[in-house]
């Protein structure tokens, strides 16, 4: 019953994110997708479905390819991978059994904390986002080394956590909604978390994709109403990356996944040092003192 539920609201909230996107793209002139950005979804979210993660590479492509400004890239990250990041929580929680509690626990936690974090994130000034996505750059980095060096937990082998565990487990995707809103990506920190808690790493993948399946097209649809976004990048990613959700889970099945994650090591730490040093660049120009007249 529960699925049945999960699966009826996950449909409901793909109409209600399209509508509001193409209305919005419409009202602006840009329906037509970027199609460099088509072949980044596709790429992106092929692996992400893998758990390689999107939010890491699509930010360093985007940052190299200058295709939006980096005071743009929560929204985009957020609004354009919502609807495969949808599709492949449909995906997993068909195949995966996990607790409901504990998945709808960290599914309402994470959606409370990208609403929270949604309206900063539209309103910060650019050096600050540039700042936040750096930083996750930096972790996502950090996060990808460790998981090929073998530091991470193996994580137990529990399909359900209770009394403090899941509090812990709630409370830390409370938290992680809100980063998701500065393009801090949930996946990782939310699977080293349950594993530490004791969840088995196989269960942790309904609840990191039910979370983001959720909390993304909320709070894009707060992030396509705002002002900095490209909504023709946004119809790209969606539009590549639904159709390679389905092809990574159901057709591929192995992939040298050590060797890719030590490439997005690299680039994202080549990412991160970017957006820290334009952060940099733009702190410094602001403390400069206006001359007199």
């Amino acid at each position: 019953m529960t699925t049945i539920l999960l699966f009826a609201a996950l449909g409901l909230l793909a109409v209600l994110f399209l509508i509001v996107l193409t209305a919005t793209a419409y009202q602006r002139s840009e329906l037509r997708p970027n199609y460099e950005a088509i072949g980044l979804g596709a790429a992106t979210n092929f692996f992400d479905t893998l758990g390689i993660g999107s939010f890491a590479p699509t930010t360093a492509y985007l940052k190299l390819r200058k295709l939006v400004p980096d005071s743009y890239m929560p929204a985009v990250l957020n609004a354009g991978h919502a609807l495969p990041t949808l599709v492949q929580a449909l995906v997993f929680i068909h195949l995966i059994y996990i607790d409901p509690l504990l998945l709808l626990g960290c599914i309402a936690a994470a959606v409370n904390g990208a609403l929270i974090g949604t309206q900063l994130a539209t309103k910060v000034a650019t050096r600050h986002v540039q700042w936040m996505v750096g930083l996750a750059m930096l972790i996502a980095a950090a996060l990808y080394a460790a998981t090929n060096l073998d530091l991470l937990p193996a994580g137990g082998d529990a399909f359900a956590l209770g009394g403090a565990k899941f509090a812990v487990a709630v409370m830390a995707h409370l938290v992680l909604g809100m980063l998701m809103s500065f393009g801090i990506g949930l996946y990782a920190p939310s699977l080293v978390i349950l594993s530490l808690l004791g969840l088995s790493p196989t269960a942790a993948f309904p609840v990191m994709m039910g979370a983001c399946a959720f909390l993304m097209p909320i709070s894009g649809m707060g992030f396509v109403r705002s002002r900095r976004i490209d909504l023709k990048v946004v119809i790209g990613l969606a539009i590549g990356g639904v159709p390679a959700v389905m092809l990574a889970a159901y057709v591929v099945k192995q992939l040298p996944l050590a060797a890719l994650r030590w490439g997005v090591v690299s680039v994202a730490l080549y990412t991160a040092l970017l957006l820290l040093r334009s952060a940099a660049k733009s702190r410094r120009v602001a403390r400069v003192p206006a001359r007199p007249n």
